[in-house]
């Protein structure tokens, strides 16, 4: 099982960033993706949800700025992250739990940076 983040980055205030998350050695499509992050001295925090049906939810200060979205061909999930502040610079990590019934999985990748300065 493998989950690699991508599209991290230096950005300034105001600025946007894609990031991605590549997922292989399991069946993506019935697994929950979720973005979580983790900024410097801070406990880790959820930014974003989506389910294997493609219901999406987005948590807190992150809402109206960032979208979660999945490519189930492409067995990724991706963070569009608008309208950036600097309070949004943090380790993005993705998360990836198992809806299939009896099987349990729980993955992390190791997440991509994000720095959000002038």
């Amino acid at each position: 099982v493998q989950l690699v983040e991508s599209g991290g980055g230096l950005v300034q205030p105001g600025g946007s960033l894609r990031l991605s998350c590549a997922a292989s050695g399991f069946t993506f499509s019935r697994y929950r993706m979720s973005w979580y992050r983790q900024a410097p001295g801070k406990e880790r925090e959820l930014v974003a949800v989506i389910t294997s049906a493609g219901s999406s939810t987005v948590y807190g200060d992150s809402k109206g700025r960032f979208t979660i979205s999945r490519d189930n061909a492409e067995n990724t999930v991706h963070l569009q992250m608008n309208s950036l502040k600097p309070e949004d610079t943090a380790v993005y990590s993705c998360n990836a739990q198992s809806e299939i019934r009896g099987e349990w999985g729980d993955y992390w990748g190791k997440g991509t940076l994000v720095t959000v300065s002038s």
